[in-house]
């Protein structure tokens, strides 16, 4: 008992805490006035980047502009500082837009806000225990399954505002979304398409021209410009912006667009909706949000360790990855205190992070804080940004997260097996959701996984009265079965039906276990009921080759106790002592 005790501890996940594992690590190797030059600039650029996608992501959830920006800011620098990824680059990404919608539609902004809480303390139980490391078990059909459907919903939420339509209710699900689109299509305004096409169009070109300024700062730029000069001189014409689809409440009476202030810490619950709603926090509620809030951390989790092996893949680096999900953990409890949405690892602005020359987890922590004063000195004029122009952002997002060439890449060069799995993942969750999904294409790339695994495992009679290819001679009454891949449950009745050849002249079975790396419980059964019914018939088995982890479960099982079974080193042994028993019988 206490040896099995000792056993279950071993195997148990030991607790892990390894905060700031970047920022030591960088730090012991040494930071310079350089490092610090070139921190500063590329937290500036990145923060170019980031403000605008903050704004845009935050608004496609159903949140307030400013949620987006204080996400941002609190997340993106406490990540850095506490993570363990040296680059990392941590925000509101595009993937939570699909999963964050629903949560505000029902229970409003509090609601959101107590969700990515709950998700920031399963994120910090899932770093703590170790397993940021089985993320890399979710196959790449089903990661890139998901992607795909999320950016078409994600772009086809654009529509509305790309083509100025006019929708009373979004419903949740994807085909009420085309059918209230589709029904909305004579509301379509000339104006606001013309703006969200020519973001669009300088989005796309402005990196052929210039890589070193970020595309979304001069589409954005040149089409708030646009917009206050065609307000000016043309004042009939209506273009929707931020500044007229948001507001916010002061003391001196109601503001638009974002609050030129700091974040105001409050109780998650307390912050409410555009209606005035606050959220009601009781067990009723946390129990319907908790799915929700393990969507999000899977989701966060997912993200940011795969932005963290790209990171990593092209600076040179090394991560820890649970110090990382203990760090996204921290960030995704704290921002919802200060009305931020919630985050993770951000692939696209990690990459800029590198490309732009930053040297350690301090360039994340800039970008915080010039988002931070950029709200401060800047905030009025961002209620000049057109809708239509951060639709048109958010649909080059979606068409960038889509991976087309990826998604068709599977499909022609795939086993049919994995193209079905990223077709179903893709799928369910462009009609359902991103959880219905992704547990669709894990639970059938298992069985597919399994199935493969059964097949590689297989049971079959090698020697019988014969001596080919041994130094031995095999009596007639002995035969060797070899048993070769792992005997679990998905093999364990293949490896049962194997035996039928075993006729009444058979005395000594031997079965040669040196390629069995594995043996479960069900395995275990199996091999035991067979064994059993050998004995029954007054045959004797010998088991040889025995590696160390089934040789372990067969102890357990007390199976090495009958008498007419026997464990050998090897199968001239087990020959021997066979030889012996047919003698003195």
């Amino acid at each position: 008992m206490k040896r099995r005790y000792k056993e279950l501890k071993s195997s148990l996940p030991r607790l892990k805490f390894s905060p700031f594992y970047a920022v030591k690590s960088k730090l012991k190797e040494g930071y310079s006035a350089e490092d610090l030059k070139a921190d500063l600039m590329s937290g500036l650029i990145v923060c170019l980047v980031a403000i605008p996608l903050g704004m845009a992501l935050a608004i496609a959830s159903g949140a307030p502009p400013e949620s987006g920006l204080y996400t941002v800011i609190i997340s993106g620098g406490l990540v850095a500082l506490l993570g363990g990824s040296r680059f990392q680059v941590t925000g509101p990404t595009a993937a939570f837009v699909v999963v964050l919608v629903p949560i505000v539609n029902q229970f409003g902004l509090g609601g959101l806000l107590f969700a990515g809480l709950l998700a920031g303390v399963i994120l910090v139980a899932l770093g703590l225990l170790g397993l940021g490391q089985f993320i890399q078990f979710i196959p790449y059909p089903v990661t890139t399954g998901f992607t795909s459907g999320i950016a078409v919903v994600i772009a086809t939420i654009q529509l509305k505002d790309f083509f100025g339509l006019t929708v009373t209710q979004m419903p949740d699900h994807y085909f009420g979304r085309l059918y209230a689109l589709w029904g909305a299509k004579n509301t379509f305004t000339p104006v606001e398409f013309g703006v969200g096409l020519s973001t669009l169009l300088l989005l796309v070109a402005w990196p052929r021209i210039n890589k070193k300024i970020p595309a979304p700062i001069v589409a954005l730029g040149v089409a708030t410009i646009g917009t206050v000069i065609l307000k000016k001189y043309f004042p009939e014409i209506q273009i929707s912006t931020i500044g007229n689809r948001f507001h916010f409440h002061t003391y001196n009476g109601q503001g638009n667009g974002i609050p030129p202030t700091l974040p105001v810490v409050n109780l998650p619950w307390n912050f409410k909706d555009p209606a005035g709603n606050a959220f009601a926090l009781n067990f009723q509620s946390v129990r319907l949000l908790m799915p929700s809030a393990m969507a999000i951390a899977m989701l966060g989790a997912i993200e940011s360790l795969l932005s963290a092996v790209v990171a990593d893949g092209m600076a040179k680096t090394k991560h820890d990855p649970d110090t990382e999900l203990m760090a996204l953990g921290v960030g995704n409890i704290i921002c919802p205190f200060f009305g931020g949405i919630a985050a993770t690892g951000a692939i696209a602005r990690t990459a800029t992070n590198i490309r732009f020359g930053a040297k350690s987890p301090f360039s994340a922590v800039f970008h915080a804080g010039f988002t931070l004063l950029a709200i401060l000195l800047f905030a009025p004029y961002v209620s000049y940004l057109p809708m239509a122009s951060m639709a048109a952002l958010l649909m080059l997002v979606a068409y960038n997260m889509a991976e087309a060439k990826h998604f068709g890449h599977i499909l022609k060069a795939a086993p049919l097996s994995d193209a079905a799995v990223l077709l179903i993942c893709f799928s369910l969750t462009v009609a359902f959701d991103m959880v219905t999904g992704v547990s669709a294409g894990v639970i059938l790339a298992a069985f597919l996984f399994m199935k493969r695994m059964a097949a590689m495992t297989s049971i079959k009679l090698t020697s019988r009265g014969s001596t080919s290819g041994m130094a031995f001679t095999l009596p007639p009454e002995i035969v060797v079965y070899k048993i070769e891949g792992p005997l679990f449950f998905g093999a364990a009745e293949k490896a049962s039906e194997a035996l039928t050849q075993i006729t009444d002249d058979i005395k000594v079975i031997i079965f040669d276990m040196e390629e069995v790396p594995t043996l479960d419980f069900t395995g275990l059964i199996a091999l035991e009921s067979s064994i059993r019914k050998i004995n029954h018939k007054g045959r004797n088995v010998f088991l040889v080759g025995v590696q160390t982890q089934p040789q372990t479960i067969l102890e357990r099982s007390d199976l090495l106790k009958e008498k007419d079974v026997r464990v050998c080193r090897s199968i001239s042994e087990a020959v021997d002592q066979a030889n012996h028993l047919l003698q003195g019988s």
